[in-house]
């Protein structure tokens, strides 16, 4: 026998719950930390971070002082190397959807053993010292590229639902944490020369090596029922294809994002409004710290949103950014720099929305038999924005500023658009 609830029982229901709901405490630090992995994967994480702030800014400087192989071949075969790695990227996800976690992101990390080792060995291998480094950041950038993907994966089948998001932001916090101090130590190392810069990289290797065989000691592999529910396709019968290609499509504007503080910002902020390079060099800090404080309180208060309306708005957020700048270069003088350094935390917030819901996006939205191959397509789309934007950017900024900023704060508000309107969604979080 059913026995009906009247309308006064039900709003007490909903009330009761509420209630439940904003009673429950909120996830703190060290509970996103756990849940995203454990201790073990936390230190992981750190050492991995610290080993590629080590050495990712300098692995350039360290083709043209060690090496000997000149500035413009160092850069061409870096390109080259990180383009050819995106090769790996499918394959990784094929073996994320065999099941694969804590190896895949252990493998990710080891890789990057033998692009050092290249480097460190390549004066007795006899080969040309170009092919050797195009060597090395091909294997460097396997790692880099197939990184993300595994680590998302592992946090999703670690982590309860409530709590996910949570854990990948404080994951990306330590990361971010880790890069900026392993590039604050490099600077004060390479004041050292040659040595200083081959003792950085035996240090990135054992880094890599520890952070590595932290990693595949959790022996974690993928759980049934977990990475995802299918919410928009079951709530509105859209094809999970056209989603994810319009996502996928939609995330290249985004990706520039990236090296506009690394690339655009430092060019912008020299070559146009002739300010000092410490003015770069400042935004760059700040931006890290300010990612490393707030990432895991911006994502959990972003939670009552849902993720596709948060990485639509990070993407106006971005283009208010980039359209600040114009506006502030137009000053000139000093007043120029400062309205640059006030704009650039609004770059930081969107940037931090955009990290926050992004991944969280595709891994929410995609049935967990496909998280892995979901996975790879959105960091392809990363990884190939990340490769052609320093060219696009500089190129647009030698043209002028409003070259630059105007079409990226366009084709960032277009992205933001098709996100909103045409990809997967689901609704705000519960319980975080």
């Amino acid at each position: 026998m059913t026995t009906a609830m009247c309308p006064a029982d039900a709003r007490s229901k909903t009330s009761a719950e509420a209630a439940a709901a904003s009673a429950r405490p909120r996830a703190g630090w060290r509970t996103l930390l756990r849940a995203g992995g454990g201790a073990r994967y936390v230190v992981a994480l750190a050492v991995d971070s610290l080993g590629s702030g080590l050495l990712r800014p300098f692995l350039l400087l360290y083709g043209v002082e060690v090496l000997h192989v000149g500035v413009a071949r160092a850069g061409l075969a870096m390109t080259a190397g990180f383009l050819a790695a995106l090769a790996a990227v499918p394959f990784a996800g094929r073996w994320l959807d065999r099941g694969a976690r804590s190896a895949a992101v252990a493998g990710a990390m080891l890789v990057r053993v033998l692009g050092v080792v290249l480097l460190l060995a390549a004066p007795v291998l006899g080969a040309p010292p170009l092919v050797a480094f195009a060597m090395a950041a091909l294997f460097l950038g396997v790692g880099n590229q197939c990184w993300p993907p595994a680590h998302a994966a592992l946090v999703t089948a670690v982590a309860e639902e409530r709590l996910r998001d949570g854990a990948l932001a404080a994951g990306r916090a330590v990361r971010n944490a880790g890069l900026g101090a392993g590039a604050l130590i490099a600077t004060v190392a390479t004041a050292g020369g040659p040595g200083a810069l081959r003792l950085l990289a035996v240090v990135t290797a054992l880094g890599y090596l520890t952070a590595g065989l932290l990693a595949a000691s959790l022996r974690v592999r993928a759980v049934s029922g977990r990475g995802g529910e299918d919410v928009a396709r079951r709530a509105e019968g859209r094809s999970p294809r056209r989603g994810f290609t319009v996502l996928d499509l939609a995330n290249l504007p985004y990706a520039f994002n990236f090296n506009v503080l690394e690339v655009a910002l430092p060019a912008f902020l020299v070559t146009t409004l002739h300010a000092a390079t410490a003015w770069g060099a400042g935004i760059f800090v700040g931006n890290t710290v300010l990612v490393v404080l707030c990432q895991v309180a911006v994502v959990l208060w972003m939670a009552r949103w849902g993720r596709r309306t948060a990485m639509a708005a990070s993407g106006v957020v971005l283009a208010g950014a980039y359209l600040g700048f114009w506006l502030a270069g137009t000053a000139g003088g000093v007043w120029a720099a400062l309205g640059v350094a006030a704009v650039s935390v609004v770059l930081t917030a969107g940037e931090i929305m955009y990290t926050g819901s992004a991944t969280a996006l595709v891994v929410a939205t995609t049935e967990p038999d496909r998280l892995g191959a979901a996975l790879a397509r959105f960091q392809l789309s990363s990884g190939v924005g990340l490769a052609v934007s320093p060219a696009v950017l500089t190129a647009l900024l030698a043209v002028g500023s409003g070259a630059l900023w105007l079409p990226l704060a366009g084709a960032t508000l277009l992205a933001a658009f098709a996100i909103r309107r045409w990809c997967p969604t689901d609704g705000p979080q519960q319980g975080i």
